[in-house]
C-alpha cells in the first residue's frame, strides 16, 4: 500500500467518525483531520509523479543539461 493509499484510508476513517459524531466540536475536529489526510494523499500523489519524472530524466543519457543561471566570469585575476 502506498502512502497515498494510507492517507486516503485515514481520511475516510476520520470522515466516517465525523459522520457518526453527535458533538459538533468533535465532529469538526474529525472533519478537519479528514481534510488534512486528504491533502496529504494529494501531496503524496504529486510527489510520486515528480519522482517518476525525475527518474526518467536521470536515466536519459542524451539529456541536455540546462543552464543553472551562473555564468563563468570572463575576467582573469590579475595580481599586482
Amino acid at each position: 500500500m502506498t502512502m497515498r493509499d494510507e492517507y486516503r484510508t485515514k481520511a475516510a476513517e476520520f470522515q466516517a467518525r465525523a459522520a457518526g459524531e453527535s458533538d459538533r466540536t468533535t465532529r469538526l475536529h474529525f472533519e478537519s483531520l479528514a481534510n488534512d489526510y486528504q491533502r496529504l494523499a494529494e501531496l503524496a500523489d504529486r510527489n510520486a509523479q515528480l519522482d517518476l519524472i525525475l527518474r526518467r530524466r536521470l536515466r536519459d543519457p542524451e539529456r541536455k543539461r540546462e543552464p543553472t543561471g551562473f555564468a563563468r566570469s570572463s575576467r582573469r585575476r590579475v595580481d599586482l
